[in-house]
Formats: C-alpha cells, sequence, structure tokens
C-alpha cells in the first residue's frame, strides 16, 4: 500500500471515530477488556468463578465476594442526587483516581500535556508527571480568576483542569465563564473539580456533562458528605468519554463497605443531614473569616469549606496556631507564602479560633 493510501485509510478511520476515541491513547481503542467476574455475571445458586472463599468471615454481607465494579444501587443514588443519568457516571475511589483515569486514557506519556491554574490542588500535576505525562503549570490571577489569554496559554494540552471551588483558594469560577471555556476549547477535554461544590451548588455545571462532549465534572462524598476516610468518588461525563475511561478502570474500584455507607449518605436522611451540616459550617466559616479580618488578615471570600488568610507577619501566627494546639494548612506556593488556610470546623473549635485571634 503506498504513503498516500495509507494515509487516506487513516484519515477515513479517524472520522470515523467520536471525538473521546480521537483523544484516546490510540491502543485503548483495540484493548482487550479485562472482563472480571462481577462483569461477566451469570444467573446461578453456586458461585465458584472468582475464586473466593466460601466463608465470610465479618459482620458485611457478602464480603467474601467481590463486589461490582460499578454498584449500580451506588450509581443510582448518585444519578438521583445530582441529576445526571446513571449512563454518565463512574464512581472511582475519591476523586484522585478519576484524575488518574483521564490521564491514563487520555494522555500519550512523553508526548501529551495538561493544564492547570494554579495556586490549584497539586495531585493534577502530581498524577500527571508520575505518568511522564507534561504539565502546564498556568496563573490564575491576582484575585484567582481564569487569565484574559487563557485559550493561548491552553493550546495543546489534552486535558485543562480548573478546580472550582478552587482549592486551596476558595474563590469561585463563574459558571457562564466555565460554559465559554468549555465551549473554546473543542479538541481538549475540560476537567471541572466540584469536591467542594455543595457548599456553592448553583456554580456547577454538572448538569452539562450529557450534551457535552468535551467536558467532565469530578465529584466526592469526602468533604460536605463527611467521608473522607471512605474514599468515594465520581466521574461525570458523556457516555463515549465514560466508555473510554471504563476500559482503564481497576476490575473492582469500589468496596462494598464503602459502597453500602454512600448509598446510605445519599439517601434522603442522608442528603437532609448532609445540608444542615454544610449550612452548620457555612455559618461557623462565616465567623472565623470575620475573625481573621477583624485581626488584620487579608481573607478570600469563601466558596468552599475552607478560607485563605494572608498575614503580614506569617511566622508570628504559625507560632501562635502550633503553640495552641492547631494544625492549619501554610503553602511552599510562592504567591501563598503569607498565607494559611483554615478548614471550617464546629461551633466548639470555631469559638477556640476565634478566642485564640481575638486575644491578641
Amino acid at each position: 500500500m503506498s504513503s498516500t493510501n495509507a494515509t487516506n485509510k487513516n484519515v477515513s478511520n479517524m472520522s470515523s471515530l467520536n471525538f473521546a476515541e480521537r483523544l484516546a491513547r490510540p491502543e485503548l481503542l483495540d484493548l482487550q477488556i479485562y472482563q472480571s467476574a462481577r462483569r461477566i455475571g451469570g444467573q446461578g445458586d453456586i458461585w465458584i468463578n472468582a475464586n473466593e472463599s466460601p466463608f465470610n468471615n465479618s459482620e458485611f454481607a457478602n464480603l467474601n465476594r467481590y463486589p461490582e465494579c460499578q454498584p449500580p444501587e451506588l450509581i443510582n443514588a448518585y444519578s438521583q442526587y445530582s441529576g445526571v443519568e446513571k449512563d454518565c457516571i463512574i464512581s472511582s475511589r475519591g476523586a484522585d483516581e478519576a484524575i488518574e483515569l483521564l490521564i491514563r486514557a487520555f494522555c500519550i506519556p512523553g508526548k501529551d500535556s495538561i493544564a492547570t491554574f494554579g495556586p490549584t490542588y497539586g495531585m493534577y500535576a502530581i498524577s500527571a508527571k508520575t505518568f511522564n505525562v507534561g504539565v502546564k503549570p498556568l496563573l490564575l490571577t491576582e484575585d484567582f480568576q481564569l487569565p484574559t489569554d487563557y485559550l493561548d496559554q491552553v493550546t495543546g494540552a489534552k486535558l485543562i483542569f480548573i478546580c472550582n471551588p478552587n482549592n486551596p483558594t476558595g474563590s469561585v469560577i463563574p459558571k457562564d465563564k466555565l460554559i465559554e471555556v468549555i465551549n473554546n476549547c473543542p479538541n481538549a477535554i475540560v476537567v471541572v473539580d466540584e469536591a467542594y461544590i455543595e457548599f456553592s451548588p448553583e456554580y456547577s455545571v454538572a448538569d452539562l456533562v450529557a450534551d457535552s462532549t468535551n467536558l467532565v465534572v469530578l465529584r466526592t462524598l469526602s468533604k460536605a458528605f463527611a467521608l473522607a476516610g471512605a474514599r468515594c468518588g465520581f466521574l461525570l461525563a458523556n457516555a463515549n468519554i465514560i466508555e473510554i475511561c471504563m476500559r482503564v478502570i481497576a476490575p473492582y474500584p469500589v468496596p462494598l463497605p464503602v459502597s453500602q455507607v454512600a448509598v446510605q449518605a445519599l439517601s434522603d436522611n442522608g442528603l437532609t443531614t448532609m445540608k444542615l451540616q454544610v449550612s452548620e459550617m457555612k455559618s461557623q466559616g462565616a465567623r472565623l473569616a470575620d475573625a481573621l479580618q477583624q485581626f488584620g488578615a487579608k481573607v478570600v471570600t469563601p466558596f468552599g469549606n475552607y478560607v485563605l488568610a494572608e498575614f503580614d507577619d506569617i511566622e508570628s501566627v504559625q507560632q501562635m496556631l502550633t503553640n495552641a494546639g492547631v494544625i492549619a494548612r501554610s503553602y511552599s506556593d510562592p504567591r501563598l507564602s503569607q498565607a494559611i488556610r483554615f478548614s471550617f470546623t464546629n461551633k466548639a473549635q470555631t469559638d477556640y479560633l476565634i478566642k485564640l485571634f481575638c486575644s491578641i
């Protein structure tokens, strides 16, 4: 076959692929997906197809058996909560695994790159680097918004990560701006990390995933749902992106006890509890932010469950916190060298923090 014919054949093949398939690592399209015992399934009373023990030594029913790759009850519960269709959802081991799924699925090591806007969550860059994927470390503006020339800056990136609300600044990017980025970057996947969205739900773009070819939304139960130790997250995207990510996911990413706890958290009672606790944390956070401002700190308006405060004399504040047994978050990032992040907490601990700053 001549080189011209080969090129025409490749072009023809590419034209028949959907957007997710065109962006995916090409070897994944022909990958023989591992079919775990639970994915294959079956009907019967005697299950001896997965080399499991017949003995259950736990108070959890069926813990001697492998769980479903994507537990239907969990996916159904999150679909009802989020308003996103079931075939547009993957459950993962926290949002961190979802970040790695995207990088493994769409980025060719040694060739492709991701873009991030900092200061932001460090695991986007770390996950990329561990897979030998390049990182474009772009900067948010002074008020932690996207730069006006973001389009030029993200050119060539396969994945564009935007944390919203942003960690660690607590700032937020308006929904119409995110829609603009999604529309203006048709050749990349825009990944909006909504780990803290329950604290500012009006900024969510999850309602757009089903009809957007290039949008992924990351979610977690670690923050507002108080399940950080369970490690349960979600990747929301159109069905084509979901299909590619399912090619690289682990056989059993969601442990049975995690699924059961998560489903309970997503029940009517669980959602009522979550909303009450979010309201309480926001109330206490507002009190803390006000106290920090009265102390003289420069405070970023918080849209998550934390407040970032910048101090003129950060060393003395850090020493005061250490002496008082308070562990808050400091940063090595030059833009945050004078800043400390305070997670919102309960009334008693907030009272303690306010008294600490007001006593000086």
